[in-house]
């Protein structure tokens, strides 16, 4: 009869695993561009965030921005040096360019169609 060997190592925090495979794997510095998608409303404020969507970051650090019109899409071409500079204030990867498509879903109105909206 064979005994199996017990292993008195205590197992790895789940933490600790899940970081030594993002390493592994280099997927670190794409989560790190990633969360320039979730952070985009609170860097541009809320005016531009309203006519404006961080949409995806491609591996290649293009940020794309999905704008409510053609001179939205100009307003932050100009405003682009200040904000990658911002966007890229300590991280590991580095976005590179802003790039925009025109064509911006409607906000949801408030109430049902028809209901005090307006033309």
């Amino acid at each position: 009869m064979t005994r199996m060997r017990r292993d008195n190592r205590r197992p790895a925090p789940l933490g600790d695993l899940l970081d030594a495979y993002l390493d592994r794997t280099k997927l670190t510095p794409r989560l790190d561009l990633a969360s320039a998608v979730e952070r985009w409303a609170v860097i541009v404020g809320e005016r531009v965030a309203a006519n404006a969507q961080a949409e995806a970051v491609s591996a290649d650090g293009v940020l794309w921005v999905r704008v409510r019109s053609s001179p939205w899409a100009m307003e932050l071409s100009l405003m682009a040096p200040r904000l990658l500079a911002v966007l890229n204030e300590g991280r590991d990867g580095k976005i590179r360019e802003l790039r925009c498509r025109v064509g911006l879903a409607p906000a949801p109105e408030a109430g049902p169609p028809g209901e005090g909206s307006q033309p």
